[in-house]
């Protein structure tokens, strides 16, 4: 019998065992560990919670967690319940899958500013994450400046600009309805270091922006490239350009109809948060040009109006005491996902945070393949029954997928009107739903 530990039940956790059942069916064992009472990770509290359709994979990964060689093993910390040298000794392979939660610093004076926020924690609020249920963004101002050129920036202005009707059917919690509702933000400008050519933007996520009931987006035609320059684009850039270029043909008219306006601004790199009494109000951004494919600047300088920033410039993995980490890149040291003897990584922690949700299928039955040869047939560990003991000696209160099922039970029956879900945003209900 092997015996595989995962850290970490998002995507490149479950696609990591569903790899595992299938090369070794009823002769493995996988514990898929995760410091929350409930799975599903950057599923449940970073999507989107109006993208409800990208959410039902989760039903994959309900499957291979009700196997009878899988097992979900949620509100256990690794690092202070068990240490990952514990784990090592407990069974033949040991899988990182933690992802990226942590926001790419920013790297500005002002950046810790009271309404100064990274797209993790932002995320997290409207997505009822406990570690940032409480962090209550002061959305009373007029001008909200996002500094990113990616899908979650996007994420972030839709989320900002959407009535309250707009959210029917989706998951979004209740103080952060309650706060969008109370919002009085008119302006949202979304920052970008270089041009139209360079945004990691999807056609699916911009064309979102055109069917908006209060907000209309806007991109100044002179930051578009001649027209001629989309055909050297692969074809899903190209969508994405020609959806700028919709923007900015809405007219000034069409767009005033409307009370938010989407401010795209490219060629803007933010230089410095300017703050008073101890809130930034005013982003001093200096205007570049790409040269060879970089931001340059071209010494001209400029000011946004901001009463809140929140930055959406990419994640990094948390680094784990004993696992080597590679500080420039945000992840685990890795080669193609060995980093030590028995100890491997897949997903975001091993490659950074890049790729779609199903880019960790291809990771996960990778590892899988690595740990094959590793370990052969001569796994002779003790897993979970040693884990069981262990965690029996510690007190750990441990919540299984069949606990999660019964708060999620309690979720769906919370559920406002239209909701699929009320989430529990702290552990102690999620927790106190599980029963006994």
């Amino acid at each position: 019998m092997r015996h595989i530990a995962i850290v970490g039940s998002g995507p490149a956790g479950y696609y990591t065992a569903e790899a595992a059942a299938k090369l070794w069916g009823e002769d493995v064992r996988v514990d898929i560990f995760d410091q929350l009472p409930v799975p599903y990770g950057l599923i449940r509290t970073g999507v989107a919670p109006d993208h409800q359709s990208i959410k039902g994979v989760s039903r994959r990964y309900e499957k291979v967690a009700l196997g009878d060689n899988v097992r979900f093993v949620g509100n256990v910390s690794v690092g202070s319940d068990v240490s990952i040298g514990e784990l090592q000794t407990l069974y033949d392979a040991v899988v990182l899958a933690t992802g990226a939660p942590h926001d790419r610093e920013l790297g500005l004076d002002g950046r810790d500013a009271a309404n100064v926020f990274g797209s993790a924690a932002f995320v997290g609020w409207y997505n009822g994450h406990p570690q940032f249920a409480a962090l209550d963004p002061d959305l009373s101002g007029r001008n909200a400046v996002v500094i990113g050129m990616g899908n979650v920036a996007l994420d972030v202005a839709r989320i900002l600009a959407k009535t309250d009707d707009e959210f029917a059917g989706s998951d979004i919690v209740a103080h952060a309805l309650d706060a969008l509702r109370a919002s009085q933000i008119e302006t949202i400008t979304i920052l970008g270091r270089r041009g139209p050519h360079q945004i990691m933007m999807t056609p699916k996520e911009l064309g979102e922006l055109m069917h908006l009931e209060r907000a209309s987006p806007h991109v100044a035609g002179t930051d578009l490239p001649p027209l001629g320059d989309d055909a050297i684009l692969e074809p899903g850039m190209r969508k994405s350009v020609t959806l700028l270029r919709d923007f900015a043909a809405i007219p000034e008219n069409i767009r005033g109809e409307k009370p938010i306006a989407i401010e795209f601004d490219f060629f803007a790199s933010p230089a410095r948060l300017l703050v008073e009494d101890g809130r930034v109000t005013t982003v001093e951004v200096k205007r570049t040009e790409v040269v060879a494919g970089k931001a340059a600047a071209t010494g001209e300088t400029y000011s946004i109006p901001a009463d809140l920033v929140i930055s959406c410039i990419g994640y990094r993995s948390s680094p784990i005491d004993g696992v080597p980490f590679d500080e420039r890149a945000g992840r685990f040291a890795n080669d193609e996902g060995r980093i030590l003897p028995g100890l491997y990584c897949v997903g975001w922690a091993k490659r950074g945070p890049s790729g779609t949700i199903g880019t960790n299928r291809p990771d996960g039955y990778g590892v899988m393949d690595l740990i094959a040869e590793d370990i052969g047939g001569g796994a002779r560990k003790d897993g979970r029954d040693g884990f069981d003991a262990m965690a029996a000696e510690r007190g750990l209160d441990v919540v299984t997928f069949r606990d999660w099922q019964k708060i999620e039970e309690a979720e769906i029956a919370a559920a406002r009107d239209g909701a699929p879900r009320e989430k529990f945003v702290d552990v102690a209900s999620m927790i106190a739903a599980r029963g006994v």
